[in-house]
Protein backbone atom coordinates (compact mmCIF):
# COMPACT_ATOMS: atom_id res chain seq x y z
CA UNK A 1 0.00 0.00 0.00
CA UNK A 2 1.27 3.53 -0.33
CA UNK A 3 -0.11 6.59 0.58
CA UNK A 4 0.59 10.65 0.21
CA UNK A 5 1.23 12.64 3.41
CA UNK A 6 0.79 16.60 2.67
CA UNK A 7 1.37 19.90 5.05
CA UNK A 8 0.37 23.08 4.63
CA UNK A 9 3.43 25.27 4.40
CA UNK A 10 5.03 28.36 3.27
CA UNK A 11 2.36 30.38 5.38
CA UNK A 12 4.94 32.63 6.71
CA UNK A 13 5.06 36.36 5.32
CA UNK A 14 6.96 39.54 5.99
CA UNK A 15 8.15 39.66 9.26
CA UNK A 16 5.90 36.99 10.78
CA UNK A 17 6.94 33.50 10.77
CA UNK A 18 4.04 30.25 10.91
CA UNK A 19 4.67 26.60 10.90
CA UNK A 20 7.68 24.33 11.05
CA UNK A 21 8.22 23.74 7.54
CA UNK A 22 12.19 22.94 7.68
CA UNK A 23 11.18 20.30 10.24
CA UNK A 24 8.31 18.90 8.34
CA UNK A 25 9.80 18.78 5.12
CA UNK A 26 11.55 15.07 5.89
CA UNK A 27 8.45 13.69 6.34
CA UNK A 28 6.27 14.40 3.94
CA UNK A 29 5.62 13.43 0.34
CA UNK A 30 3.98 16.79 -0.28
CA UNK A 31 3.65 20.35 0.00
CA UNK A 32 0.41 22.66 -0.73
CA UNK A 33 2.09 25.91 -0.69
CA UNK A 34 0.31 29.67 0.37
CA UNK A 35 -0.40 31.76 -2.52
CA UNK A 36 0.01 35.11 -0.96
CA UNK A 37 -4.29 35.62 -0.04
CA UNK A 38 -4.38 33.87 3.31
CA UNK A 39 -1.08 33.74 4.35
CA UNK A 40 2.40 33.96 2.15
CA UNK A 41 4.26 36.05 0.13
CA UNK A 42 6.65 36.05 -2.54
CA UNK A 43 9.95 35.61 -0.87
CA UNK A 44 8.46 32.89 0.90
CA UNK A 45 6.94 31.05 -2.04
CA UNK A 46 10.12 30.71 -3.47
CA UNK A 47 11.69 29.77 -0.49
CA UNK A 48 8.89 26.89 0.09
CA UNK A 49 9.50 25.68 -3.24
CA UNK A 50 13.06 25.65 -3.30
CA UNK A 51 13.02 23.66 -0.08
CA UNK A 52 10.46 21.03 -1.56
CA UNK A 53 12.82 21.00 -4.20
CA UNK A 54 15.60 19.66 -1.82
CA UNK A 55 13.58 17.08 -0.42
CA UNK A 56 12.13 15.64 -3.56
CA UNK A 57 8.55 16.51 -2.45
CA UNK A 58 5.52 17.82 -4.57
CA UNK A 59 4.53 21.23 -4.27
CA UNK A 60 0.64 22.48 -5.04
CA UNK A 61 -0.80 25.63 -4.58
CA UNK A 62 -2.94 26.05 -1.53
CA UNK A 63 -5.45 28.92 -2.67
CA UNK A 64 -7.70 30.90 -0.55
CA UNK A 65 -9.71 33.66 0.32
CA UNK A 66 -8.37 37.25 0.49
CA UNK A 67 -8.69 37.19 4.01
CA UNK A 68 -5.25 38.06 5.83
CA UNK A 69 -6.70 39.05 8.96
CA UNK A 70 -9.14 35.76 9.38
CA UNK A 71 -6.08 33.62 7.92
CA UNK A 72 -8.85 32.36 4.86
CA UNK A 73 -10.99 30.78 7.64
CA UNK A 74 -13.89 32.93 7.78
CA UNK A 75 -16.38 32.50 5.14
CA UNK A 76 -16.49 35.21 2.80
CA UNK A 77 -19.78 35.91 -0.03
CA UNK A 78 -18.29 35.32 -3.32
CA UNK A 79 -19.43 35.00 -7.28
CA UNK A 80 -18.29 31.35 -8.62
CA UNK A 81 -16.38 34.44 -11.30
CA UNK A 82 -14.85 35.95 -8.33
CA UNK A 83 -13.32 32.05 -6.83
CA UNK A 84 -12.06 31.28 -10.65
CA UNK A 85 -10.09 34.33 -10.52
CA UNK A 86 -8.93 34.27 -7.31
CA UNK A 87 -7.82 30.62 -7.69
CA UNK A 88 -6.22 31.24 -11.26
CA UNK A 89 -4.12 34.37 -9.38
CA UNK A 90 -2.54 31.92 -6.91
CA UNK A 91 -2.28 29.27 -8.70
CA UNK A 92 -0.52 31.34 -11.84
CA UNK A 93 1.64 32.44 -8.70
CA UNK A 94 3.23 29.77 -7.54
CA UNK A 95 3.47 28.08 -11.06
CA UNK A 96 5.82 30.70 -12.34
CA UNK A 97 8.07 30.02 -8.85
CA UNK A 98 7.38 26.11 -9.42
CA UNK A 99 8.90 27.27 -13.31
CA UNK A 100 11.86 28.91 -12.29
CA UNK A 101 12.98 26.11 -10.06
CA UNK A 102 12.19 23.75 -12.84
CA UNK A 103 9.15 22.14 -11.16
CA UNK A 104 6.01 21.57 -11.95
CA UNK A 105 2.62 22.07 -10.10
CA UNK A 106 1.57 18.55 -8.84
CA UNK A 107 -1.41 19.33 -6.78
CA UNK A 108 -3.93 21.84 -5.65
CA UNK A 109 -5.83 22.34 -2.29
CA UNK A 110 -7.75 25.29 -1.84
CA UNK A 111 -7.17 26.63 2.18
CA UNK A 112 -9.51 27.15 5.03
CA UNK A 113 -13.09 28.38 4.14
CA UNK A 114 -12.88 28.23 0.26
CA UNK A 115 -11.46 24.58 0.45
CA UNK A 116 -14.72 23.30 3.23
CA UNK A 117 -17.69 25.74 1.07
CA UNK A 118 -16.66 24.02 -1.93
CA UNK A 119 -16.98 20.61 -0.10
CA UNK A 120 -20.56 21.15 0.43
CA UNK A 121 -21.49 23.66 -2.31
CA UNK A 122 -21.81 22.02 -6.07
CA UNK A 123 -21.49 25.74 -7.63
CA UNK A 124 -18.52 26.46 -5.66
CA UNK A 125 -17.12 23.11 -6.57
CA UNK A 126 -17.28 23.13 -10.35
CA UNK A 127 -16.02 26.87 -10.59
CA UNK A 128 -13.06 26.09 -8.55
CA UNK A 129 -12.45 22.72 -10.99
CA UNK A 130 -12.51 24.49 -14.09
CA UNK A 131 -9.81 27.08 -12.96
CA UNK A 132 -7.48 24.40 -11.54
CA UNK A 133 -8.09 22.54 -14.77
CA UNK A 134 -7.42 25.46 -16.62
CA UNK A 135 -4.08 26.56 -14.98
CA UNK A 136 -2.59 22.96 -14.99
CA UNK A 137 -4.55 20.42 -16.74
CA UNK A 138 -2.78 17.03 -14.84
CA UNK A 139 -3.45 18.62 -11.22
CA UNK A 140 -4.50 16.71 -8.71
CA UNK A 141 -7.47 18.31 -6.61
CA UNK A 142 -7.46 16.91 -3.21
CA UNK A 143 -10.95 16.70 -1.54
CA UNK A 144 -12.71 15.34 1.37
CA UNK A 145 -14.58 12.02 1.21
CA UNK A 146 -18.39 12.12 0.05
CA UNK A 147 -18.15 15.76 -1.05
CA UNK A 148 -19.33 17.49 -3.82
CA UNK A 149 -15.54 17.86 -4.94
CA UNK A 150 -15.16 14.32 -5.38
CA UNK A 151 -18.37 13.72 -7.12
CA UNK A 152 -17.61 16.69 -9.40
CA UNK A 153 -14.40 15.71 -10.26
CA UNK A 154 -14.72 12.42 -11.41
CA UNK A 155 -17.64 13.42 -14.08
CA UNK A 156 -14.81 16.20 -15.21
CA UNK A 157 -12.64 13.50 -15.36
CA UNK A 158 -10.25 15.91 -13.11
CA UNK A 159 -8.13 13.18 -10.67
CA UNK A 160 -8.97 13.74 -7.63
CA UNK A 161 -7.97 12.35 -4.08
CA UNK A 162 -9.40 11.98 -0.97
CA UNK A 163 -7.77 13.76 2.12
CA UNK A 164 -7.73 12.78 5.68
CA UNK A 165 -6.94 15.06 8.77
CA UNK A 166 -4.14 13.13 11.11
CA UNK A 167 -5.14 16.61 13.61
CA UNK A 168 -8.33 17.13 12.93
CA UNK A 169 -11.65 15.91 13.96
CA UNK A 170 -13.65 13.74 12.13
CA UNK A 171 -17.66 13.80 10.93
CA UNK A 172 -19.73 11.29 10.42
CA UNK A 173 -19.70 11.64 6.54
CA UNK A 174 -16.14 11.93 6.51
CA UNK A 175 -15.74 16.08 6.42
CA UNK A 176 -13.67 17.43 9.11
CA UNK A 177 -14.65 19.88 12.48
CA UNK A 178 -12.97 23.26 10.88
CA UNK A 179 -11.01 24.91 13.96
CA UNK A 180 -9.11 28.25 13.74
CA UNK A 181 -6.12 27.03 16.18
CA UNK A 182 -4.76 23.87 16.02
CA UNK A 183 -4.80 21.79 19.40
CA UNK A 184 -1.67 20.58 20.65
CA UNK A 185 -0.91 16.97 20.58
CA UNK A 186 0.14 14.74 23.67
CA UNK A 187 -0.39 11.44 22.32
CA UNK A 188 1.52 11.06 19.40
CA UNK A 189 1.85 7.43 18.84
CA UNK A 190 -2.20 6.85 19.04
CA UNK A 191 -2.82 9.53 16.59
CA UNK A 192 -0.37 7.96 14.42
CA UNK A 193 -2.16 4.63 14.98
CA UNK A 194 -5.36 6.62 13.93
CA UNK A 195 -3.80 7.28 10.58
CA UNK A 196 -2.61 3.99 10.23
CA UNK A 197 -6.24 2.53 11.13
CA UNK A 198 -7.62 5.40 7.93
CA UNK A 199 -5.54 4.02 5.70
CA UNK A 200 -5.41 0.54 5.99
CA UNK A 201 -8.66 -0.44 6.92
CA UNK A 202 -10.63 2.77 5.73
CA UNK A 203 -12.19 3.71 9.41
CA UNK A 204 -12.15 6.35 11.71
CA UNK A 205 -13.65 7.35 15.37
CA UNK A 206 -15.33 10.69 14.49
CA UNK A 207 -15.81 13.45 17.17
CA UNK A 208 -18.85 12.36 18.03
CA UNK A 209 -17.69 8.59 19.36
CA UNK A 210 -19.20 6.66 16.23
CA UNK A 211 -17.22 5.03 13.62
CA UNK A 212 -17.02 5.78 9.73
CA UNK A 213 -16.15 4.78 7.04
CA UNK A 214 -13.71 6.39 4.58
CA UNK A 215 -10.57 6.47 2.22
CA UNK A 216 -7.39 8.02 2.84
CA UNK A 217 -5.50 8.55 -0.35
CA UNK A 218 -3.82 12.18 1.11
CA UNK A 219 -3.22 12.89 5.29
CA UNK A 220 -3.00 16.24 6.08
CA UNK A 221 -0.67 17.17 9.12
CA UNK A 222 -1.08 20.65 9.44
CA UNK A 223 2.75 22.19 10.23
CA UNK A 224 1.51 25.13 12.58
CA UNK A 225 -0.22 22.40 14.96
CA UNK A 226 2.11 22.14 18.03
CA UNK A 227 4.02 19.24 17.82
CA UNK A 228 3.67 18.81 14.46
CA UNK A 229 7.33 17.26 13.16
CA UNK A 230 6.80 14.63 16.04
CA UNK A 231 3.47 13.68 14.86
CA UNK A 232 4.72 13.41 11.24
CA UNK A 233 7.46 11.24 12.37
CA UNK A 234 5.38 8.84 14.36
CA UNK A 235 3.01 8.44 11.70
CA UNK A 236 6.18 7.84 9.34
CA UNK A 237 7.33 4.89 11.36
CA UNK A 238 3.85 3.71 12.30
CA UNK A 239 3.14 3.61 8.50
CA UNK A 240 6.65 1.75 7.83
CA UNK A 241 6.08 -0.83 10.52
CA UNK A 242 3.18 -1.98 8.50
CA UNK A 243 4.58 -1.46 4.81
CA UNK A 244 2.73 1.42 3.98
CA UNK A 245 5.15 3.12 1.40
CA UNK A 246 4.93 7.24 1.92
CA UNK A 247 4.40 8.37 -1.46
CA UNK A 248 3.41 11.03 -4.18
CA UNK A 249 0.24 11.51 -4.99
CA UNK A 250 0.05 10.81 -8.23
CA UNK A 251 2.21 7.23 -7.44
CA UNK A 252 -0.57 6.63 -5.17
CA UNK A 253 -3.25 7.05 -8.13
CA UNK A 254 -1.08 5.84 -10.82
CA UNK A 255 -1.78 8.82 -12.91
CA UNK A 256 0.69 10.41 -15.36
CA UNK A 257 2.24 13.90 -14.53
Amino acid sequence: MKVDLNCDMGESFGLFSMGQDEDMMPYISSANIACGYHSGDPHVMRKTVELAKQYGVGIGAHPGFPDLLGFGRRHMNCTPSEVKDYITYQMGALREFASAAKMKLQHCKPHGALYMMAMEDETLAKAFLEAIAAVEESAVVYALNQSAVVDLATKMGIPVAREVYSDREHTANGSIVLTRKGVAIDDYEHMAQRVVRMVKEGVVVTHTGEETTLKAETVCIHGDTPGAPLLAKAIVKALKEIHIQVASIKEVLGVSC
